[in-house]
Order: C-alpha cells, then sequence, then structure tokens
C-alpha cells in the first residue's frame, strides 16, 4: 500500500514553482508514493500553518514544502527563510512525519533558479520517501 503525501507550494513564483510542482509529481509516482492533497499558499511564510493542518491529518504520512525565497534587497528574505525553515523543522518533529524541504533559497539569484527548480523538487520527495 503506497504511503500518503501532500505537497504545499508556494505561489508567489507560480509558474517556477508549477514546474517544481509537476517535477515532484513525477517522483513521487516513481517511488510509489501517493498525493492526498496539494495546497497553494501566497508564500513561503504561510507554509508552515497549510504544512500543520496537513500532518494533522491521518491520512497523511508525510508532506514535502516547495518554493523559492529570491535574493533581495534586504535582509527580509534571509530572516523569513529562517523562520519558515525552522517552523518546518519543528511540525516534522512535533508530528513524527517527514517533510521533504525543497525551498530554493533564501538568497537565491533570478539566474539560479531555473536550474534548480527539478532537482529541489525531486530532492524533496526522495528524502521524504527515504524518511518514510
Amino acid at each position: 500500500m503506497p504511503k500518503k503525501i501532500a505537497l504545499v507550494m508556494g505561489s508567489f513564483h507560480k509558474a517556477e514553482v508549477t514546474t517544481m510542482l509537476e517535477a515532484a509529481r513525477a517522483q513521487a509516482a516513481e517511488l510509489d508514493l501517493e498525493i492526498v492533497e496539494e495546497v497553494w499558499v501566497m508564500g513561503s511564510i504561510e507554509k508552515p500553518l497549510a504544512l500543520k493542518r496537513l500532518l494533522m491529518r491521518d491520512d497523511v504520512d508525510g508532506a514535502a514544502v516547495l518554493g523559492i525565497i529570491e535574493k533581495g534587497e534586504t535582509q527580509h528574505g534571509f530572516v523569513m527563510g529562517q523562520v519558515v525553515y525552522d517552523a518546518i523543522i519543528q511540525l516534522q518533529l512535533e508530528y513524527m512525519k517527514p517533510v521533504g524541504l525543497g525551498i530554493l533559497g533564501p538568497g537565491i539569484l533570478p539566474d539560479q533558479i531555473q536550474p534548480r527548480l527539478k532537482g529541489y523538487a525531486q530532492a524533496a520527495v526522495v528524502a521524504l520517501a527515504d524518511m518514510l
């Protein structure tokens, strides 16, 4: 029986994250993981709450979080990245369910995004599968 997973994506970079989603879906199918829910949120700061709601469900064995925190002109992205990553790790420990982290950045430059989209999404799903 396949393990059931959920995906959380940020829509701030929707076109790029859609590429990540497609790669994550393909990787999940290859690893015999069933995606039971896909949730889009505005950006990275909203991901922990969406993730918590999913991890609370009995029909979700784990999740992957996909998105991009691009380098900006201030330290906002780095601070946001730290709090979001920390919240995701804490949820993983609280619910004892694995979370694959497929967020590019913080601090990724625009020309670095495209080449990394599929690989980061695939790696997040592989990490999730390994921990399941």
